[in-house]
């Protein structure tokens, strides 16, 4: 342990970030105080939310500072410990990614065991990921069985999720939107009704094909003209969980859609934004359900893991792209 690599924000983006954005640092391995913990990284996170936190705007979580390294989900192990309930050797899920290895409070992390599950699963179908997708079809959405479901960016990391879980809990009709016809055939082996290349034409148009009795509940991780279409195509009392708007990540200017808001009105709609860490209620539930689906072969999670710290502002960029199949991870 002699030294340690970092990824630092080196400059705010303008649109679309660029590999310049980034800054790749080599520090010195710290050394933990009393109550603290060092983690060497296996896995980090990269998450569409992240380019948010790039703006220096105010937000639900503060932006990433200049010339200091990005965080997010982590999991790793425990290789320096002054923690009394924290060994050397354990594995945890923490904070600070985009590095490493990592100082913290023992607190602030989470033991998990890696013989239950893959350490990288933590951070997808057994992690926050996972639990954005529960919490948001099944409580913000209220999906009830025999309901059409329609998913957007359905072939990412929480979308497939969100889609399984929905058939799952007796889904009448699940239809996921993807990138590519790979992305498409993939949504059909997990078990989606119908699915859409959104590259084929347009968003509404191919969703009142896939959905000619309209929809009752939308995931929405797209906004954008996915949102628009969703409107329209929802019936009355349908309910809207918005998880993201990668969509619009990126533009300068601001977006087109969605254009028909105020059939809102009439359709009694109700379209709730939401943050995975307010629902922390239904984590037990979560954890039950999800391991059973797991042990039981009837969910599956697909992962696209890049090598090396160095890589991670690629992994980031190919995010926004839309080149993962489920989670982007980079093994460190």
């Amino acid at each position: 342990m002699t030294s340690n690599r970092e990824i630092h924000l080196a400059s705010r983006p303008q649109g679309w970030p660029t590999e310049e954005n980034f800054r790749l640092v080599e520090t010195d391995v710290p050394t933990p105080g009393p109550g603290q913990i060092v983690v060497r990284n296996q896995y980090v996170s990269v998450d569409p939310y992240m380019r948010g936190r790039m703006n220096d705007v105010k937000s639900y979580v503060p932006p990433y500072a200049l010339d200091a390294p990005l965080d997010g989900g982590a999991i790793g192990e425990v290789v320096a410990s002054e923690a009394a309930d924290v060994a050397v050797g354990d594995t945890v899920l923490h904070g600070l990614g985009w590095r490493e290895y990592a100082l913290l409070d023992a607190a602030a992390a989470r033991r998990v065991d890696p013989n239950l599950a893959p350490a990288s699963a933590y951070l997808s179908v057994l992690g926050m990921t996972g639990l954005t997708a529960y919490a948001g079809l099944l409580e913000v959405a209220a999906m009830k069985p025999g309901e059409t479901v329609f998913v957007s960016a359905a072939a990412g990391a929480v979308g497939s999720l969100v889609g399984q879980i929905a058939k799952l809990k007796g889904a009448g009709r699940v239809i996921g939107s993807a990138g590519s016809p790979a992305k498409v055939e993939r949504l059909r082996a997990l078990g989606f009704d119908a699915a859409f290349d959104y590259h084929d034409g347009s968003v509404r148009d191919s969703l009142k094909a896939a959905a000619p009795d309209g929809v009752d509940v939308y995931f929405d991780n797209v906004g954008g003209d996915h949102l628009e279409a969703a409107i329209s195509a929802m019936n009355l009392h349908g309910r809207a969980a918005i998880c993201g708007m990668i969509a619009q990540y990126n533009d300068t200017e601001p977006p087109a859609a969605p254009r028909n808001l105020a059939l809102v009105i009439g359709k009694r709609l109700t379209l709730r934004g939401f943050l995975v860490g307010d629902h922390n209620n239904v984590r037990e539930a979560f954890v039950r359900d999800v391991a059973g689906w797991l042990r039981e072969g009837r969910l599956s999670y697909d992962e696209t893991i890049v090598d090396g710290i160095e890589n991670a502002p690629a992994a980031f960029l190919g995010l926004l792209r839309g080149d993962n199949l489920g989670k982007m991870l980079v093994r460190v």
